[in-house]
């Protein structure tokens, strides 16, 4: 097994126990801080398996059915779980304002604090483990793994703090207060994930910055007097680029494929931890009736 699925399988291992731990603690103690937190480790574990999901699928190599492979289904997974994360912080929210309007007392408050301060040990070194592969493998969906966790991370931490102030203050409001800064947060998060997972399932383009560096790649060599029709769009861990050139009419096909050759592993170094698709099409004068980059 590759080292990024063993990522995901500990990373689902791990959310897996603390779902359990939390959601068992949160309910003993009607804390909606734990429960809110029980809830994002639900999600976590979400992401974990729908990240194991995405990168078994969408390595495999392109068939008669998928021409293009099926790295969408990255993209995909991240609306998916952008969109859950979403709604579970709306539940969080709802309970939260219920808790105001009919306050519960809470019980168990030594086992909640111990529950959170293990949840924020465990996650603190599968955090560390998630960087450590990210860093070694490069990929995206491992990276996107270990942001998430970072903010549980976060999350965690803030949940501890504000059962500490309730067990000496015995301010119970603190409470549903940060459950509704809890799920406010998760939306911000969730926000970001799902327009990245949308752009690129319509196929948005580069940035204008990676763009232009792929129109340097192309000016640099001297026997290409233009360029047209250029155009780029990044499917999960997979980029494709298309562009006409023009060449002189004296030169042979034999060397303009050379030069073809030279631009896509130039292309392709800019882009060192992806995989780059490119086809340049040769032309012996500017056919081009739009813009130069669409």
């Amino acid at each position: 097994m590759r080292l990024e699925k063993k990522a995901t399988v500990v990373s689902t291992s791990v959310a897996g126990l603390l779902v359990l731990i939390k959601m068992t603690v949160g309910i003993l103690s009607g804390s909606i801080a734990v429960l809110a937190s029980a809830i994002d480790s639900l999600l976590d574990l979400t992401v974990s398996l729908f990240n194991y999901f995405a990168l078994h699928n969408a390595e495999k190599d392109p068939d008669d059915q998928f021409h293009y492979g099926r790295s969408k289904i990255e993209p995909l997974a991240a609306v998916i779980e952008g969109t859950v994360i979403s709604l579970s912080a709306l539940l969080i929210l709802y309970e939260a304002l219920v808790k105001f309007t009919h306050p519960r007392d809470m019980d168990h408050m030594v086992e909640s604090i111990y529950v959170m301060i293990i949840s924020f040990i465990v996650t603190a070194f599968l955090v560390a483990f998630l960087n450590f592969v990210a860093k070694k493998t490069k990929n995206m969906v491992i990276k996107a793994d270990s942001l998430h966790y970072k903010t549980d991370l976060y999350s965690n931490g803030a949940v501890l703090v504000a059962l500490v102030l309730i067990s000496y203050t015995a301010q119970e409001w603190i409470d549903p207060v940060l459950g509704i800064g809890i799920a406010i947060y998760m939306i911000y998060s969730a926000i970001p994930i799902i327009k990245e997972g949308v752009l690129m399932l319509l196929d948005a383009a580069l940035s204008k910055e990676d763009i232009q560096l792929i129109i340097d790649a192309i000016k640099s060599e001297p026997l290409i007097t233009d360029y047209h029709f250029l155009k780029t769009r990044e499917s999960g861990s997979h980029i494709f680029i298309s562009v006409h050139t023009v060449f002189n009419l004296d030169i042979s096909l034999y060397d303009a494929h050379l030069i073809a050759d030279k631009i896509e592993e130039k292309i392709k170094k800019l882009f060192p931890n992806k995989t780059v698709h490119i086809l340049i099409h040769m032309d012996p004068y500017d056919d081009s009736t739009t813009n130069k980059t669409i």
